[in-house]
């Protein structure tokens, strides 16, 4: 059974004004994540948007 690592590797990270993070969601390509991550910055919130690749084993990079 796939845990959807594989298939959704790519994650948007927010973090808020406190440093606390969380995550947006999950995404199929970098080019799909990046874009999410680029339409929520763009609304000029004082939040921090990135992205990052699952490792195999489902951590962040």
């Amino acid at each position: 059974m796939n845990d959807g690592t594989v298939l959704l590797p790519w994650l948007v990270i927010r973090q808020d004004d406190n440093g606390n993070r969380y995550r947006v969601g999950r995404y199929a390509t970098k080019a799909e994540a990046q874009k999410i991550a680029d339409s929520l910055d763009d609304r000029g919130h004082q939040q921090l948007y990135w992205i990052e690749k699952l490792s195999p084993s489902g951590s962040g990079r």
